[in-house]
């Protein structure tokens, strides 16, 4: 059991150092981490995307010094733990070293890679969920009380961190009620561990009232742009190929805990992983949703298959762990960007990649690269020439001058970049950015980056005294590739009024 425990930790270290080697340092924070971190300058009990536990984060980061290593160092810490929890899950059956190494290689190889590597709410949800089922696992296997104050604790830390834990939490609680474990119900300490939970995400719960539930909002817009173009049969199959090189072990772990008499103990795992499915097929989820589903079976899996080859079949255990890494080999390039762009758009090219439609973007078109990379480039390129155009101004103009973009990921990039380039706050009608733009902002001059390539054919520049169209963004695999910096000056009460008018109006949509 010792040289279990050390082989567990040895390999969560791993874990946690391995995507700092494999991504290539010419890339930058993602769009969405852009605006993750954006938050954490904006503390609250909730936001307009998600609940508040990823600001706390982004918080620390920037007392930190916002130094790339810091932005990924949370979500590689708690993949991590992840693999921990279902390590001890594995050794709670009574596994060893083989068992921890298949589970490792399901987490080393595939989508998990990719997710323990961005600043972006899905992986505290995937390790809240698994350590949700750890907590359920280890008081059936023990009836010791404190595993349902475990619990109550992760539902409610875990709703502080993605709402989708809901559908995690209600999934499990009906597995319960269909199985021999439905007895949980008739414990009091299971009620005062729910109580727990509840106090916990009351916060934001309150929050979310007193703004309406700005949740809603968001989740019509994204149903309304995203969600409704997922179709059922493409989920499922993602399901395979997200965890493509260890499927076998998932696989494995599903049949043990659904069929097998020996487990039925833990039948409500089973339970709960169709009970994730059903539900974000209903919803129209995207793939990646159902990743925290998984760990709690690779670790079912793993030790079902160490039972398997324990005397017997033993040599198949070189097979079971040569196939993960030869299929996985492969698919590094696609779970991180280990080259440089023009480096890997080759790569896909010559490897054929857009076969596999992880080139296409939300604008259902193939690109040189997966639109996650695309978005981890320019950010940069833009703050410079930002910076640059700012200069143009004097001091007095520069009091009277606001930043303002489009979109929340070059605003993000900006207020990421500010410090490093002189650059006062930018402001953004997008996303929880609405929420941070003061009711009377002056907008005597503008310096304006936009995604619209058209943005100079606009009636409304007539408002201004002087319009300058200063530079672009030309980095060729940008997702941000023609974006535009213009610089207004002189508007006149008309545009102001206007401006006001707008986001007041954009606001009280929230409402």
């Amino acid at each position: 059991m010792k040289n279990s425990n050390r082989l567990l930790y040895a390999l969560a270290l791993i874990k946690f150092l391995i995507p700092f080697f494999l991504q290539n340092a010419y890339y930058e924070p993602h769009r969405d981490e852009m605006l993750y971190l954006s938050e954490g300058s904006h503390m609250a009990w909730g936001f307009m995307e998600v609940p508040p536990m990823l600001s706390v984060f982004a918080w620390f980061t920037h007392l930190l010094g916002d130094h790339f290593f810091w932005v990924k160092c949370w979500p590689s810490l708690f993949g991590a733990l992840t693999y921990i929890l279902t390590g001890k899950i594995i050794l709670s059956l009574g596994g060893r070293s083989f068992a921890l190494v298949l589970a490792f290689l399901s987490f080393l190889l595939g989508a998990y890679l990719r997710v323990h590597f961005l600043f972006q709410p899905n992986f505290l949800e995937i390790f809240f969920w698994t350590l949700i089922a750890y907590s359920m696992i280890r008081f059936v296997q023990t009836e010791n009380n404190k595993w349902l104050y475990l619990f109550g604790i992760a539902c409610g830390l875990g709703m502080l961190s993605k709402y989708s834990v809901l559908f995690f939490i209600t999934s499990i609680l009906v597995g319960l009620l269909l199985t021999d474990q439905r007895k949980v119900f008739r414990n009091k300490h299971f009620y005062y561990a729910a109580l727990i939970g509840l106090l916990i995400f009351l916060p934001n719960f309150l929050w979310q009232y007193s703004q309406h539930f700005p949740v809603v909002f968001h989740m019509r817009k994204l149903q309304r742009t995203q969600l409704q173009y997922v179709s059922p049969s493409s989920f499922l199959i993602d399901q395979i190929i997200m965890n493509f090189p260890c499927v076998f072990i998932w696989l494995t772990g599903l049949w043990t805990v659904s069929f097998l008499r020996k487990y039925k103990t833990y039948r409500f795992i089973g339970w709960t992983y169709a009970g994730v499915i059903l539900l974000l097929l209903l919803g129209h989820g995207k793939n990646y949703y159902a990743l925290g589903a998984y760990p709690v079976l690779f670790a079912f899996g793993a030790y079902q298959l160490e039972q398997l080859t324990l005397v017997k079949r033993k040599l198949l255990r070189y097979a079971l762990v040569a196939l993960p890494l030869f299929f996985g080999y492969w698919l590094v390039p696609i779970a991180l960007p280990i080259f440089t762009p023009e480096k890997l758009a080759a790569f896909y090219e010559k490897r054929k990649v857009k076969k596999l439609g992880v080139l296409n973007w939300e604008d259902g078109k193939s690109h040189p690269l997966p639109q996650d990379f695309s978005d981890m480039l320019g950010w940069e390129e833009m703050a410079q020439k930002m910076a640059k155009a700012y200069a143009l101004l004097d001091s007095n103009e520069k009091k009277h001058t606001i930043l303002f973009c489009d979109n929340y990921g070059q605003a993000g990039a900006l207020n990421y970049y500010r410090r490093k380039y002189n650059l006062p706050e930018t402001y953004s009608d997008n996303a929880s950015f609405l929420y941070w733009i003061p009711n009377n902002m002056p907008f005597d001059n503008i310096l304006l980056l936009t995604d619209d390539e058209k943005e100079m054919e606009h009636p409304f520049l007539k408002n201004f005294k002087s319009v300058i169209l200063t530079d672009s963004i030309i980095h060729p695999f940008a997702r941000e590739r023609g974006d535009l910096v213009i610089l207004l000056k002189g508007t006149n009460d008309l545009f102001r009024q206007e401006m006001k008018e707008k986001i007041k109006k954009d606001k009280a949509a929230l409402e």
